[in-house]
């Protein structure tokens, strides 16, 4: 009898293990719009949960091409679909998805601040929703001494942003307090999407000495149309992150946005296989800020750049 039971019991413990290797996750994945620093985000997502999960984990990953109305239809998708998580690339994505659902547990990436994002009064970290994720919020207070340290000598900055982000306004109302501590004169220039970032963009030049840029979805996918204007002009562009940067730039204090998708491809196996509650896991911050320059553009600028700046590659 004892040797009977033994065996139930093994047979129970094997059963029990191949379910648990049988078990699946779905993953849905809309970013924004395609561009360099999301498209990192969503790569290093990927990477975390699939060094964890192996083909235990499925992704389907959409693409909005920058209308938030596509993030909609992208996320009701993945609620009728009935997937595991959601995962939302930039904020029009995250808003997105929160009014698509309250009960799939929803990560953020590429958000600058969350409070902002979804109307929470009195933020204490976590949202107490079905949300949390990672934020790319740089050191402020850190980019306004770097726009100071490049550029002492300049009187006025140009904040270039779309008025359709509300994380890009809070970035520019932060930073203007740094910079008019700093002795500076603010001037904001908005475009509405991106068939107006070029004279948007002119505008900035003809009345500023510097131009600073946050993380800002439509101007990351802009670059091209804003380096042709800040080029011939001769004005350099302070950048909220690398990508900005790379593509009409002269420096930034930037993080990596591939580090900040796989810290929350972290938390998302944290919410799909231990169980963690997402409604109270702080949102997250990437770990590490680097000081980087965009040689070819500070070449042609002759903006000198100190030494402890690294050169993007």
């Amino acid at each position: 009898m004892k040797k009977l039971i033994a065996v139930m019991i093994a047979a129970l413990l094997c059963l029990g293990m191949a379910a648990v290797a049988e078990e699946t996750y779905t993953v849905g994945i809309c970013q924004l719009v395609q561009h360099v620093a999301l498209d990192a985000a969503t790569q290093g997502f990927q990477d975390a949960l699939t060094e964890k999960l192996g083909d235990a984990v499925a992704f389907d990953v959409q693409n909005a091409s920058g209308d938030s109305n596509t993030c909609s239809t992208i996320v009701n998708t993945f609620v009728s679909d009935g997937v595991d998580l959601i995962m939302a690339n930039a904020t029009p994505a995250l808003q997105a998805a929160v009014a698509a659902t309250g009960d799939i547990p929803i990560l953020g990436t590429s958000v600058t601040d969350y409070a902002t994002a979804l109307d929470i009064d009195g933020w204490t970290g976590a949202t107490g929703v079905n949300v949390s994720g990672t934020s790319d919020l740089a050191p402020l207070d850190e980019q306004a001494a770097m726009l100071n340290e490049l550029f002492p000598d300049a009187k006025t900055v140009g904040l270039l942003y779309c008025s359709a982000e509300p994380n890009s306004k809070y970035q520019v109302d932060v930073i203007t307090g740094y910079l008019t501590e700093l002795g500076y004169e603010c001037a904001e220039y908005t475009f509405a999407d991106s068939n107006d970032v070029a004279s948007v963009a002119q505008s900035a030049c003809d009345g500023c000495d510097v131009i600073y840029i946050p993380t800002d979805n439509t101007a990351a996918s802009c670059t091209e149309a804003i380096r042709n204007v800040v080029e011939p002009a001769g004005k350099p562009v302070i950048a909220g992150e690398e990508g900005l940067c790379k593509g009409c730039g002269v420096a930034t204090l930037s993080i990596s946005y591939y580090d900040l998708g796989y810290a929350t491809g972290e938390m998302a196996y944290e919410v799909l296989v231990n169980g963690a509650d997402v409604s109270t896991m702080d949102v997250r911050f990437a770990p590490n800020v680097t000081k980087e320059y965009n040689a070819e553009l500070a070449g042609l600028l002759g903006v000198t750049i100190p030494e402890d700046y690294v050169a993007i590659g």
